[in-house]
């Protein structure tokens, strides 16, 4: 499985098989067989994960990690070896010495001889430092499940160097399990920013699976159903001098398109400058150009030394959540929420039993004379939290039963509310990258530490580019952004971010002067009240509005419809404002 090094003028071949956990389990073997590669990465963890891996380790120590991968790896473990392909992963997720073990175990029951390695270091959930203090008041809060420092790939590396065939780490960066493999490759030192650069936007564009095939994307109309119904997994042709190439392996679906590559460029992220332990790529400087059928060019990178910080994500149980959706039929829509809602807070403040947080939310999915009689209805949303489970369980369903006959008419809910169910809060703050012990644990056991960076950057706001000339006035039509934009949004902790890019020169230079913050804020009233930053990156042709606390504590936490804000740039696109009729 582990030959001899791959000479450096050929490009290195990097395929991605998981965006997260519970995503295509097939996928594994599909880019196994499906055409040459050097390395298979696999990312399974985000911050809701890493609270759901917390939840699995307080039930049983020994676990922690993703179990997906080794039900895998039980079936390509002997491919793998076959092709010569080595494997990178997240899985490891709370516990990745567990995992290298299970790995281990199952590869000798298999028969297969593989060498495995693990990285360690990142998880800071029982450690006390002045670091951690200073980072946030107090340290680590009590009860929380996971708090886990964001690594860099030179553990990986170190792993790959001293023949790992498969490297198991814990929370690193999503693109740390492309850079990693790249350093190892070609021998690059951490001062080669520019390469590091390349080889982390390739990361990112691999790092979230058939998002970069056609998965998610915005202008899925404008291309054969059929090619998009099992789009094929992204690879990247990584280059020595840190450029690649974006594809898929040939006979597989989806596609690969500079609008696809944009899409995920623009996903998660924020301003100019993109972050990292491993370098700060400029996400400004990217070049992209079709190159052939489902094959796109990533040049011109620049990067810049990391921070000196690294990122440290903490997960922690926030108290116990219920909900309840009551169904309101026909007429007097908005009388029959607003009796309803009167009884249930006087039902709450009868029993002195009201829940710390209460949120009500009508939503008007009713038609007028309405041919069905789900189109006729409306649904008025209850979501109760608070630190005592009784508070939400018994005494929310008590009150919202005991209504059945005694409220609006027609009367029913989706569904009886549970004994209510915990909820998770995210939340990152920064250490140095010294307070951290990153650490290699070679194939034969060997612990190897990895220095952090010693030539680092305080991260800075990047300064705003000039902007393109206008399109000359002329006629313009009331008609939906999605007409001549793309768009595609994410979550990062309590923030969403809207990624918005052109499709042509002349949509470019109309978008990135008539959408605005003010403008997006009109366009997504949710927004009006919250802090939303503009970026400008004009090689994309794109905008990117980081949205600030609309996701209150994060994804577990359920702030909103889209906890996630997955849809939030679908919501934009298809918003009315006065577009040039030249452009549409």
């Amino acid at each position: 499985m582990t030959g001899g090094a791959a000479t450096p003028a050929r490009p290195l071949r990097i395929g991605n098989a998981s965006g997260f956990y519970g995503d295509r389990f097939d996928a594994m073997r599909e880019m196994l067989t499906g055409g040459p590669l050097d390395i298979l990465t696999g990312d399974y963890l985000a911050e809701l994960t890493m609270l759901i891996l917390g939840r699995d380790r307080l039930k049983d120590p020994g676990r922690g990690y993703a179990k997906t991968f080794l039900r895998q790896l039980e079936e390509c473990l002997g491919l793998a070896h076959e092709r010569g392909v080595r494997l990178v992963t997240n899985a490891g997720g709370l516990n990745p010495a567990g995992l290298a073990d299970a790995v281990r175990e199952l590869a000798g029951r298999l028969g297969v001889p593989v060498r495995v390695a693990h990285v360690e270091g990142d998880d800071l959930t029982h450690r006390r430092s002045p670091a951690l203090d200073l980072a946030r008041p107090g340290g680590i809060p009590v009860g929380s499940l996971a708090a886990h420092a964001y690594l860099g790939g030179s553990g990986i590396a170190a792993c790959l160097r001293e023949g790992a065939d498969i490297v198991v780490t814990g929370r690193v960066t999503d693109a740390a399990l492309v850079t990693g493999p790249a350093v190892a490759h070609f021998g690059w030192g951490p001062g080669d920013h520019d390469r590091l650069a390349g080889a982390v936007v390739a990361g990112h564009v691999l790092e979230c699976g058939t998002q970069a095939t056609g998965g998610n994307y915005a202008f899925f109309a404008d291309h054969d159903p059929a090619r998009l119904r099992h789009p094929g997994f992204p690879l990247a042709e990584l280059h020595e001098d840190g450029s690649s190439v974006i594809t898929k392996h040939d006979g597989t679906g989806g596609l690969v398109d500079v609008g696809t590559v944009t899409a995920q460029l623009l996903y998660e992220t924020q301003g100019a400058r993109y972050a990292g332990p491993d370098v700060t790529a400029r996400l400004d400087t990217v070049a992209l150009t079709q190159e052939g059928p489902d094959r796109v060019r990533i040049d011109g990178v620049r990067g810049e030394a990391p921070p000196p910080t690294l990122k440290v994500g903490l997960n922690r149980l926030g108290g116990f959540r219920n909900e309840v959706v009551f169904v309101l039929t026909g007429l007097d829509i908005e009388r029959k929420a607003a009796l309803v809602r009167a009884q249930l807070e006087a039902a709450f403040d009868a029993a002195k039993s009201r829940p710390e947080d209460v949120r009500w939310d009508l939503s008007r999915t009713d038609h007028p004379d309405a041919p069905t009689e789900e189109t006729a209805s409306a649904l008025l949303r209850l979501v109760v939290r608070d630190q005592d489970q009784r508070a939400v369980g018994r005494a929310l369903s008590g009150a919202a039963v005991e209504l059945a006959l005694a409220s609006y008419p027609g009367f029913h809910v989706m569904a009886p509310p549970g004994p209510g169910s915990p909820y998770g809060v995210f939340e990152d703050v920064h250490v140095p990258q010294d307070a951290v012990e990153h650490v290699a644990v070679l194939p034969d056991g060997r612990r190897v530490a990895v220095p952090p960076a010693d030539d680092t950057l305080v991260l800075e706001t990047a300064e705003e580019p000039p902007l393109p000339v206008p399109l000359p006035a002329g006629p313009t039509r009331r008609a939906p952004l999605g007409l001549v934009a793309g768009a595609r949004s994410g979550d990062k902790g309590g923030n969403a971010n809207v990624g918005v890019w052109a499709r042509t020169d002349d949509a470019w230079r109309w978008m990135a002067h008539h959408l605005t913050t003010d403008t997006f804020r009109s366009l997504l009233p949710e927004t009006r009240d919250l802090k939303v930053v503009r970026h400008v990156l004009p090689n994309l042709r794109a905008l990117n509005f980081v949205v600030e606390g609309i996701l209150g504590e994060g994804v577990a936490s359920q702030a909103r419809f889209d906890p996630q804000a997955k849809a939030l740039g679908e919501w934009l696109r298809s918003r009315h404002l006065d577009i040039p009729e030249a452009l549409l």
